[in-house]
């Protein structure tokens, strides 16, 4: 089990899974809040809207991250264990979270010097545009998400195809390569989503006026935990070394389970 706190690889994917629980079980309180409170206070609903959005930023930025490590141990092995230690995972995972922050907090500091006190102090239905309700907060999110999807789609094009002529070039059998490109192809396509989400979102409200509600949530599926739950298969359960431990895990649970029985 040391492999899966020594490699940079799991800890990236670990912290990627955690990341991804937070944010999913975060929205998942929003809903049930909207569906029933339909209001809270200003200082519960900045809290939980401030982390989800924390780890809605971080998880492009790991899967980028994740990309690049993986590029290096394909295509540059002997350099591998000088550039990818654990110190400097850490501190990678360290700089997803600052950067992160450093694109949600100045709507904080901006909302707590321009808004009056009354606002504070009211209920209102839990969301990141009546927390946040400054107009160049939208326009700003959307700059900051273009920037993003151009450096992220351009990192993990061009580590993926160089991974796949790697494998390529050093096994005759190419098949599993390319369809562990494929997969995580179609993975990034719904992380990606989350930068094109606010026009998306702004489509489903302007057509589907009248189950808006149904619409949302549906929207929320696709672009917020169908890619989640695919993380677990592309990054874990195909991993071989995961795959045996999950196994092992799996046994030992049942065979206790007998015993106990």
């Amino acid at each position: 089990m040391l492999i899966f706190y020594l490699n940079p690889r799991y800890i990236l994917f670990i912290h990627l899974v955690v990341n991804d629980m937070i944010q999913v079980m975060l929205t998942v309180i929003l809903f049930v809040i909207s569906y029933t409170l339909y209001k809270i206070s200003f200082s519960i609903c900045c809290i939980i809207i401030l982390i989800t959005l924390f780890t809605t930023e971080n998880t492009p930025l790991n899967v980028a991250c994740m990309a690049i490590e993986c590029y290096i141990a394909v295509c540059l092995p002997l350099r591998h264990s000088g550039i990818c230690t654990i110190n400097k995972t850490l501190t990678l995972i360290g700089l997803i979270w600052v950067t992160s922050m450093s694109v949600v907090l100045p709507d904080l500091f901006v909302t707590l010097v321009t808004q009056p006190l009354d606002f504070f102090h009211s209920h209102f239905s839990c969301n990141r545009h009546a927390v946040f309700p400054n107009p160049v907060f939208v326009k700003k999110r959307y700059i900051i998400h273009s920037v993003f999807l151009v450096i992220i789609w351009f990192t993990i094009f061009y580590t993926y195809f160089r991974i796949l002529f790697t494998a390529r070039a050093a096994s005759k059998d190419s098949k599993k390569a390319r369809n562990t490109i494929i997969l995580h192809g179609l993975q990034v396509m719904l992380y990606m989503a989350k930068y094109v989400g606010p026009h998306l979102r702004d489509v489903v409200q302007q057509h589907f006026l009248v189950n808006i509600l149904d619409s949302m949530f549906a929207f929320y599926i696709i672009v917020h935990v169908l890619p989640r739950s695919i993380s677990p298969i592309v990054y874990g359960i195909r991993d071989e070394v995961f795959r045996k431990y999950l196994k092992k895990y799996m046994l030992c649970k049942c065979s206790f389970t007998k015993n106990n029985c």
